[in-house]
């Protein structure tokens, strides 16, 4: 039997240019609704309300998968937003288990659908190991396009 390797996930095209926000939070059950907020204001006041109701569902699914599934003290959220395109970094400081989406999901299942919605809402996302801010943190991104 050939061995089988999968290409290697790709990195978010960046725009490039566009300002940089962060905000650190830290890995509890509030974090999802203060990277809510924080989105929701900087959207509106960088000139993109259509993709506010976007960009705070998909942020809360992200940040919610880390606040269950890791053991991480802080999630960091980084934005670039240019005029087209609005690319959100979620980070926990642990690589182990990368999210994926379960499409085939039982009609009454409670829990597995935050990566689906972020992969229909989102133009791109991926999953990336970082060498900062935490050697072999992992960031979990999406773009919303204009």
């Amino acid at each position: 039997m050939t061995p089988a390797t999968a290409p290697p996930v790709p990195r978010p095209p960046l725009p490039q240019r566009g300002a940089r926000y962060r905000v650190v939070a830290p890995n509890s059950p509030t974090a999802p609704g203060i990277v809510r907020d924080f989105l929701g204001t900087l959207l509106r006041a960088t000139g993109h309300p259509r993709l506010v109701d976007d960009a705070r569902l998909c942020a809360s699914e992200v940040v919610t998968n880390s606040y269950c599934r890791t053991r991480s003290r802080m999630i960091r959220v980084d934005v670039t937003v240019n005029p087209k395109q609005v690319t959100v970094y979620v980070t926990d400081e642990e690589p182990d288990s990368p999210p994926r989406p379960v499409h085939r999901q039982l009609p009454d299942a409670e829990r597995g659908r935050g990566l689906v919605l972020v992969d229909c809402l989102a133009a791109r996302w991926g999953v990336r190991v970082n060498d900062e801010p935490v050697p072999g943190s992992k960031s979990v991104w999406f773009t919303l396009v204009e």
